[in-house]
């Protein structure tokens, strides 16, 4: 197995370590918290986690070049769902569309091959654009467990890494 492909597949790895918390998380909040927002500022929980389920699918398709209309249409579809268990489902609809698309591709696609999404300038590697969607998902994986402790959630270090 080359490098490349383990650097892959490590990053396939703690995206699903990011879902798993995550969903793990979710399945904590009480119906009445979905509404919560800790600073007028600040997306409610239930803005939130609409945000972190969907970045599978749709940091996926800025990798893939969409155009904005397009996004702003998939986002619209996760920011129906109300339930910890249909949040789950589709954050893992987005991860099984995103490791297809990444394991169709040859290593030097995945090395080399450039996309610039609606509000770049700059076109960027789809292996940049996977670690940042990894990153993605620790980023408001993080904010989600904050929500949680603000709301007197009993959260810790080991709700994180399942």
């Amino acid at each position: 197995m080359s490098n490349v492909i383990k650097l892959r597949d490590e990053l396939f790895h703690q995206m699903k370590v990011g879902m798993s918390s995550t969903i793990l998380l979710l399945q904590k909040v009480k119906e009445e918290d979905w509404v919560y927002r800790p600073a007028s500022n600040m997306r409610t929980l239930h803005e939130l986690a609409c945000h972190l389920v969907a970045i599978p699918e749709v940091d996926l398709l800025i990798m893939q070049e969409k155009d904005e209309d397009t996004i702003r249409q998939v986002e619209q579809k996760y920011n129906t769902l109300d339930k910890a268990n249909s949040l789950a489902q589709a954050m893992e609809q987005g991860y099984q569309l995103c490791t297809s698309y990444l394991l169709s591709m040859s290593e030097d696609e995945f090395l080399n091959k450039k996309t610039t999404p609606f509000y770049h300038e700059h076109a960027s590697t789809q292996a940049h654009w996977f670690t940042e969607s990894v990153t993605h998902i620790f980023h408001h994986r993080s904010q989600l467990f904050t929500y949680l402790q603000l709301r007197g959630y009993e959260v810790n270090m080991f709700d994180l890494y399942v």
